[in-house]
């Protein structure tokens, strides 16, 4: 792969590919364009019971973009159930000039001054491109995760790209579409304006609310 510039990266994820390193040691990139693609669709997203219950005691106090390369080198550092991560330097630097554009985000969750979960993505037109989450304390990466979509659905947001479809991503409803479809609906989306909300005063009940069917899910 050439070298990467911020601006070659935005290209890359608007044709629908993205880079990952085989390990964070290695500085080495390739690119990735899966043949089943994993989405998070907005309108359908679950919010388990469990962490309904968990969103309502409040137990974590939610910034957004106050700790952005924190929260890169927190998801890619080496957990017991996951020695290796494909974070590595270069990719760090490209995402924190991203952020500094205004165009790549995080979502933290903190406790007593405490950064304990979180993620972070690209945002392009009304496609966010979700790239990694980490969880320090129970449930604080998945309540981050509550507050990202419901900032993606206040703002206009119409994709939501998790890349793959995961264990823990798919309790939220992620699927995996075909790659051309995934396009398609990239291609849309790309056209359409967005906004991203960092505001604290946010909250996921917006977007989720409290009572009747929604409560069901």
């Amino acid at each position: 792969m050439r070298a990467l510039t911020p601006d070659l990266l935005l290209h890359a994820y608007a044709a629908g590919i993205f880079p990952m390193a085989r390990s964070r040691s290695d500085p080495r990139m390739y690119w990735v364009d899966p043949e089943q693609r994993g989405i998070l669709p907005l309108e359908t997203f679950h919010v388990p019971h469990r962490l309904r219950r968990t969103l309502r005691r409040g137990g974590f106090e939610i910034r957004c973009d106050s700790a952005f390369e924190a929260v890169m080198r927190a998801c890619g550092e080496p957990t017991p159930d996951r020695p290796e991560t494909w974070i590595n330097e270069p990719i760090v630097r490209l995402f924190v000039d991203l952020h500094d554009r205004g165009l790549a985000h995080s979502v933290e969750a903190w406790q007593d001054g405490t950064l304990v979960g979180g993620l972070y993505g690209l945002a392009l037109g009304a496609a966010f491109f979700g790239e990694s989450m980490f969880s320090r304390q129970t449930d604080a990466s998945k309540v981050a995760l509550v507050h990202l979509v419901a900032r993606l659905k206040a703002g206009g947001f119409r994709l939501l790209d998790t890349q793959f479809v995961t264990a823990h991503l798919s309790q939220f409803g992620a699927i995996e579409i075909p790659r051309q479809d995934y396009r398609r609906l990239l291609s849309d989306a790309l056209t359409r304006p967005a906004w991203f909300d960092p505001s604290p005063g946010l909250g996921w009940e917006c977007a989720f609310g409290e009572q009747g069917e929604a409560d069901s899910l």
